[in-house]
């Protein structure tokens, strides 16, 4: 058995024992494996294939950082420009106590000053905590939240990881592309790439259930911020999605435009406080064993996800299991060394 073998079988092992579904993906130089274990879960026997479709989590912020990139370089907007200059015109902004008005940059790297969450979205979450905390959140309440919140400190001041943030920045994409979130990421960058089986619709025939804890979750739902959690794919739809990130758009895949913006997402704007890390568009930067990794993850109360990649060693992996996070973090680790193994990291961090 190899390395790679050794830190897969791992990272599976991790989601037990309430996974029913497993799928690590790797690509390596030419080379694409989707290992799929189990099946998925509930009543539903029928295996888990590269086609079986996972929640995302916050692995739905990178689509949304690349919506945002493929937007500007088409010259529909600016990553400077301000927020309150793109909301829908009769949506009252938030208060920026600061001569520095926010701009879509500062919520594509968390430094816009907003908080994790938007005011009212945890009361009314209690009846739904254990289940989804997000159903009840939608449009209306996120245009009731903005005039509640007052931003204290300068934008681009400080980092901040901010669910509110980028969900609000998917709101604000949507108003400029002139369609609803999950259609306008379908037509910009899903049916560019040939990803036939992401986007936000809850109905996909091949979903696994989630499981909180042993127990079947619904299907998630974030209807009023969607650009921060909204987003299922599939093993087989990441590695395409990845591969982009390493190739650029294949022909026919979309042109220059998309193409620019695969690679403006991977420019590094700061540094997390605190660390070595670096932060570019939504994605994390980390010099590792001696290779440059791109990653992030994602958990919804069912799923949990790990993506990410590595151009220096031509590989990306995808991870996913439908089981939710643990507070330990031991399926995001192990879906971490196997991205490190991929790119053949030396030991160490």
């Amino acid at each position: 058995m190899n390395e790679l073998d050794t830190a897969v079988r791992a990272a599976v092992r991790a989601a037990a024992p309430y996974a029913t579904a497993v799928t690590v993906a790797v690509a390596r130089e030419d080379q694409d494996q989707v290992r799929c274990h189990g099946h998925l879960g509930h009543e539903r026997s029928a295996p888990c294939t590269p086609d079986t479709v996972f929640e995302l989590g916050s692995v739905s912020k990178t689509f949304t950082a690349l919506l945002l990139a493929e937007l500007a370089a088409h010259g529909e907007l600016a990553l400077d420009d301000p927020v309150e200059r793109l909301l829908p015109p009769d949506w009252r902004p938030v208060t920026v106590r600061s001569p520095e008005p926010m701009r879509l940059l500062h919520l594509a790297t968390h430094t816009s000053g907003l908080p994790r969450l938007p005011p009212g979205l945890l009361a009314g979450a209690v009846p739904n905590w254990s289940g989804n905390p997000y159903a009840a959140f939608g449009e209306e309440k996120l245009r009731a939240a903005l005039p509640r919140t007052t931003v204290r400190r300068r934008p681009g001041s400080r980092y901040r990881y901010s669910n509110y943030g980028v969900g609000l920045l998917g709101r604000v994409l949507a108003e400029t592309g002139g369609l609803p979130y999950g259609d306008l990421l379908s037509e910009r960058v899903c049916r560019p790439l040939g990803l036939t089986a992401t986007g936000c619709s809850p109905d996909a025939p091949d979903r696994a259930v989630g499981y909180r804890r042993g127990r079947a979750t619904p299907p998630w739902s974030i209807p009023g911020l969607p650009g921060a959690g909204a987003v299922r794919s599939s093993g087989a739809d990441l590695l395409r999605y990845l591969r982009a990130h390493l190739d650029g758009p294949q022909p026919g895949d979309g042109g220059s435009a998309l193409k620019e913006a695969l690679g403006e997402v991977q420019r590094a704007r700061l540094r997390r406080p605190h660390s070595s890390d670096e932060l570019c568009l939504v994605w994390n930067r980390r010099r590792s064993g001696g290779r440059e990794l791109y990653f992030h993850t994602g958990a919804t109360r069912g799923f949990t996800a790990f993506v990410g990649f590595s151009r220096e060693a031509a590989c990306a992996v995808a991870v996913l299991a439908n089981t939710g996070p643990t507070l330990d973090g031991r399926f995001v680790q192990a879906a971490y060394e196997v991205l490190r193994t991929a790119a053949g990291c030396r030991a160490g961090r």
